[in-house]
């Protein structure tokens, strides 16, 4: 099993672009796998959109790689979001790690562009499938429930061949999805506890189906800080976590001490069968996003990296 970390976004947490860019080739620089981006398309906080953030990346990094955590695929055309992703992965040498989901019930992108909840998931099946059709190079042809399409190819293809296709959610919709569609897993607001049951019942579901998902391609991902719980960021952010489920308890979801705590979490995951991680670093402003992400390089990837390479 290879434990590798990436780091991601929600809201741009950055003063200003070129803030954010600094922070690109401090990522860079360092030893973090990937740069993550999530999907939101409205709201009164800023958020980049996903696909162009992946184009952008591209052409100014080198070695990270990058993915969408997730990428909501009933908002979008799969023919364009397949075209999309297979630019990228050729521009970027095979770099983009793409992931999808079907949106959350909440999603006010559904509301706003009245777009119907309903069928959602029958949606993105059939998309997904297309997809990974377009990127093996078909020449597609299907008149689907949702998408009737005709001699439809692209060219460049993916330099992944196959192109990565993991899936979010914790459904037994999206467990079965995963299995059946997808090469991959990509928690995303889950404690171990719950990873610890979503991965074996995608396994069950996938050998059911005669697939097998390697045991590499299975992901988590949870907000750290180098600090104090009582810090004022932590404390936004448990705030916003408890308005959406006033039942559960925040810490179970974050990581906030010191790099051996960090580390205890990391391990936690990884016992529950997870070995690729996305860190959201809790932080406000350009200094405190390069000082949370210096720590994590210095003091967090080292050991979980080195000792992910060790053979057992």
């Amino acid at each position: 099993m290879s434990v590798r970390i990436g780091l991601g976004i929600a809201n741009f947490p950055f003063e200003e672009p070129r803030g954010f860019w600094r922070w690109v080739e401090q990522c860079e620089a360092g030893d973090v796998d990937s740069i993550w981006q999530t999907d939101r398309l409205i709201g009164a906080q800023p958020f980049l959109e996903s696909m162009s953030t992946m184009a952008a990346l591209a052409g100014a990094t080198e070695r990270l790689k990058f993915g969408m955590n997730v990428v909501v695929v009933p908002f979008r055309d799969p023919l364009v979001l397949a075209k999309e992703c297979a630019t990228i992965d050729f521009l970027s040498d095979g770099r983009l790690l793409p992931a999808f989901g079907v949106g959350g019930a909440v999603a006010p992108e559904f509301r706003a562009t009245s777009r119907p909840m309903a069928g959602r998931g029958g949606l993105a099946d059939e998309a997904l499938r297309l997809m990974a059709r377009l990127w093996a190079g078909e020449a597609v042809t299907c008149a689907g429930e949702h998408y009737d399409y005709r001699d439809a190819v692209i060219a460049p293809l993916p330099v992944q061949q196959p192109l990565p296709l993991w899936i979010g959610g914790d459904s037994k919709a999206a467990i079965r999805r995963t299995a059946t569609i997808g090469s991959g897993w990509l928690g995303g607001l889950h404690s171990p506890a719950q990873v610890a049951r979503v991965v074996p019942a995608i396994k069950a579901a996938a050998a059911a189906a005669g697939r097998t998902i390697d045991e590499d391609h299975y992901g988590a991902a949870f907000a750290y800080r180098f600090g104090s719980p009582d810090d004022a960021a932590v404390q936004r952010l448990a705030a916003g976590f408890r308005r959406r489920l006033p039942d559960v308890d925040p810490d179970g979801y974050f990581a906030v001490g010191d790099a051996g705590r960090i580390r205890e979490r990391i391990a936690e995951y990884v016992a529950a069968g997870a070995s690729k991680f996305v860190l959201r670093p809790i932080a406000d402003g350009d200094a405190e996003m390069r000082a949370q992400t210096q720590r994590l390089i210095e003091d967090v990837l080292p050991a979980v990296h080195e000792r992910a390479a060790t053979p057992a």
